[in-house]
């Protein structure tokens, strides 16, 4: 345990993190890109590419490519982010897996509300099947609102007649729009990065109005997850969404899913991507690849 480098995290981001904080949109995508551009990218392959209608970056291993795809739907609250700002987990996972992975740029919010991103990340899966890929061979994965895009692209792809993929992956995932989980309360001012403004404003631009009261809003209260693939959660427990994991894992198991929640103390939301600046990133990751190997393999 390096309470150390935690304690070093926790001080860095109380500092300098904003939190989403209620800003002008532009504003608050240039600080994520700038936040985002301090975690280190491991070597790999890129290319630009289109999935559906959508540009998404092909990431590859530098050696030899194995059988499984990773489709990966980066974070940022819904209205911000990009490829480029979740490639150092991206390439972490294709560097310890070598899978490929196609990391898609979805449509972003106040721009696109709900439920353009899921449309995307449902016609980006759809244009993989469509190419011929196996879908036991493909792994949905993501992190924060990515991690909840994971979730309800799966329910999206079963209403829709869709083969289920073959595992989903979640980094700290956002899965319920009616933040009516406890740790929204429990872990006010214990979370270093989000406070409860700061989603509320992220959360109303996504919704745009819309009843967050959904199966696709809130999926950790809502969703029937029979039929899912394997789930791994993973998640921190300073964070304000760790009962968006705990309940949606809870769900997981009640419909006899197969599913992981690898809950891990001390840390901040997607605490994944601290790659050698936190002994408990690197060793998630290595959960997570063996995880994906393990589920596509089989």
């Amino acid at each position: 345990m390096s309470k150390a480098q935690r304690a070093t995290i926790d001080a860095m981001l109380r500092r300098g993190s904003q939190g989403f904080t209620p800003l002008p949109i532009e504003q608050m995508r240039s600080n994520f890109v700038a936040l985002m551009a301090m975690f280190p990218v491991p070597k790999v392959r890129t290319s630009d590419t289109t999935l559906g209608e959508r540009t998404a970056v092909l990431v590859e291993p530098e050696g030899e490519t194995r059988p499984g795809t990773i489709l990966y739907f980066h974070g940022g609250a819904f209205a911000v982010g990009s490829p480029q700002t979740a490639m150092g987990l991206t390439a972490s996972l294709v560097t310890r897996t070598g899978f490929r992975a196609l990391s898609l740029d979805y449509r972003l919010a106040p721009e696109h509300p709900f439920p353009a991103a899921i449309e995307d990340c449902l016609a980006a899966y759809r244009a993989l099947l469509d190419a011929g890929v196996n879908p036991e061979s493909i792994a949905l994965v993501g992190d924060s609102a990515g991690g909840g895009l994971t979730v309800t692209t799966t329910l999206a792809a079963r209403r829709a007649g869709l083969p289920m993929p073959g595992a989903i992956v979640a980094f700290s995932p956002g899965l319920d729009h009616t933040r009516t989980g406890a740790s929204m309360e429990t872990k006010a001012g214990v979370d270093p990065f989000f406070t409860t403004e700061g989603m509320a404003h992220t959360g109303e631009l996504y919704l745009g109005g819309q009843d967050p009261n959904q199966e696709l809003l809130a999926p950790a209260v809502l969703a029937d997850l029979t039929g899912f693939p394997p789930l791994l959660l993973q998640v921190g427990t300073n964070e304000l969404l760790l009962d968006d994991s705990v309940r949606l894992a809870e769900r997981a198991r009640d419909a006899e899913v197969d599913v992981i929640l690898d809950i891990t103390a001390g840390v901040p939301h997607v605490f994944q991507s601290f790659i050698g600046q936190l002994d408990e990133a690197d060793h998630a990751l290595d959960r997570a690849a063996l995880f994906l190997s393990q589920q596509l393999s089989a």
